[in-house]
């Protein structure tokens, strides 16, 4: 096997999340993402052929890559700058046009390597916005720096052009230690005058190579067997070349990692390690602490809920909700599987609740009743939990919401006629919604974290309390709306929508979306 290196175009990442009254299933990233990005830097030295000679440039490149992945698995390499530090002396024919800007587009070739097996990929398009030039007074206070043993880049004299883009993806197609090294750099710049319009010749590209044979790479990524689901697929593009088709498998978005995370991941795979070479079953499971891997994100959700009594159901949402991503990880490699716990608000007009909605009914089946309802969030957060089975080629997953609401009613009519019910017409005790979803990765299929779906589940209404003035009409909703003795008998279905996350404002889920519910 060689390596995969696939030139589609990186593509804006997103979550989804999990339903309303259960809100947050998709809060959480998959198990094969999860706490598995670095982030990379390496800085060379590079020569570059002016006209006018060979110049040094200093070329720092970074990346947010993963730690590990499968065998196949697609790579999209994130974040992506590289910045190029330019001395004075490379600068003499921009001055010499009287530019006063000067911007860039780099394309940089990589070398992607596993074992024996290695392919070059080009970072193409890489964009450089423009930066001044030096002013001609700084040029002379150079020059005569250099009596006192002051060179041009020591007096600052050079510019930085940081340019950045998206880059393609790779795959690896064989198991074993694989490295991402930066090779060949194209440097294409143009130049303008003070009053912005371009010089005469406008653009001058010059090719740079690493000043000297030592290896410095960007990124080591351990790739695991291709025994498991992130194969690639039989008849994918040949070994070492490139296609412009998106890759079969999900992608799966990172969640949002500080800059030292990697290191801290690090720091946890070699004591999983120690803990497996010591056979200690007890020490198998791996928890990531919450600062490392947390994030926030916003979405809608929409569905329904069943009153059974009343043989109908009534309308949910579309509920906004703010979600913290990951309060807990713990990956078991050993029972090989990932659990993973987030959060979830509600919010309506800066209120812990679902917007009110108003439901018809047949009141013991022969009398109409309407009435606006009100779920409100009470207690803690939602917990959303997500389990996911790693040793099984579909990576089967199962999402668990569970949320406290309190039921308020009020502009009740009967039969079209207003019922005085009160101001605090509600449950007399919060109640348990609990929503479930079920999918698997590979092939896609049912409930996805990453993709959403539907979740359904069952709760319990309690008796009302408060309800009436001047007369006590608890009995007439307890014995219509709430549930027979502790039975959870009234069905709800919730439909999710995309996460909007803040680690990705510009994406194509932001802001956040409203699902279109479904029965």
């Amino acid at each position: 096997m060689t390596v995969d290196a696939r030139v589609a175009a990186r593509r804006p990442l997103h979550l989804a999340v999990g339903g309303a009254l259960v809100v947050a299933t998709a809060l959480i990233p998959s198990a094969e993402s999860v706490a598995a990005d670095q982030t990379s830097e390496v800085t060379i030295p590079y020569t570059c052929q002016f006209p006018s000679g060979a110049e040094k440039a200093d070329v720092t490149i970074k990346a947010v890559l993963p730690v590990s992945a499968g065998a196949g698995e697609v790579i999209r390499p994130a974040d992506i700058s590289v910045e190029v530090s330019l001395e004075r002396s490379a600068l003499v024919r921009f001055t010499a046009l009287e530019a006063t800007t000067l911007s860039a587009v780099a394309e940089l070739t990589v070398r992607n390597s596993v074992g024996d097996h290695a392919a070059d990929a080009s970072w193409q398009q890489l964009e450089a916005p423009a930066v001044d030039l030096p002013a001609e007074d700084e040029e002379q206070g150079d020059s005569q720096g250099e009596g006192d043993g002051q060179g041009a880049g020591e007096s600052g004299g050079g510019v930085v052009l940081t340019a950045t883009g998206d880059v393609p993806t790779v795959a690896f197609g064989s198991p074993g230690r694989a490295t991402i090294t930066p090779a060949g750099l194209g440097l294409t710049f143009a130049s303008f005058t003070q009053d912005g319009t371009p010089t005469s010749p406008p653009e001058l590209t010059v090719a740079c190579e690493p000043a000297d044979d030592e290896e410095r790479p960007l990124a080591r990524i351990t790739v695991r067997d291709s025994a498991g689901p992130t194969a690639p697929s039989p008849g994918g593009p040949a070994p070492g070349e490139g296609t412009s088709e998106p890759p079969a498998k999900p992608a799966r978005p990172a969640p949002g990692l500080d800059p030292d995370a990697h290191r801290k991941i690090d720091d946890l795979t070699e004591a999983r390690l120690e803990a497996l070479d010591d056979e200690d079953p007890g020490s198998c499971p791996i928890e990531i602490p919450p600062e490392w891997v947390m994030t926030t994100a916003e979405t809608y959700a929409a569905g329904y809920a069943n009153a059974v009594k009343l043989d109908g159901a009534a309308g949910l949402g579309p509920a906004f909700m703010k979600v913290v991503l990951n309060k807990r990880y713990i990956n078991d490699s050993c029972a090989s599987t990932v659990d993973v716990t987030s959060e979830v608000e509600f919010e309506y007009q800066g209120k812990r609740q679902l917007p009110p909605t108003k439901a018809t009914f047949l009141s013991y089946g022969f009398m109409p009743t309407t009435a606006t309802m009100v779920l409100e969030q009470v207690g803690p957060p939602a917990v959303v939990q997500t389990h996911t089975v790693t040793n099984t080629p579909t990576y089967p997953e199962e999402s668990t919401v569970t949320a406290q609401l309190s039921m308020r009613l009020y502009d009740v009519k009967v039969n079209g006629v207003p019922l005085d019910v009160g101001p605090d017409c509600r449950t007399e005790r919060p109640f348990e919604q609990v929503l479930k979803g079920y999918g698997q990765s590979y092939p896609p299929a049912g409930y996805l974290v990453a993709y959403g779906g539907n979740l359904t589940g069952y709760a319990h209404i309690p008796p009302f309390k408060g309800c009436g003035v001047g007369e006590d009409l608890d009995p007439l909703f307890t014995s219509a709306i709430s549930s027979v003795g502790k039975k959870a008998d009234n069905y709800t279905k919730m439909t999710q929508a995309p996460l909007c996350v803040a680690t990705n404002p510009e994406g194509p889920d932001c802001p956040p979306k409203v699902p279109k519910p479904e029965r």
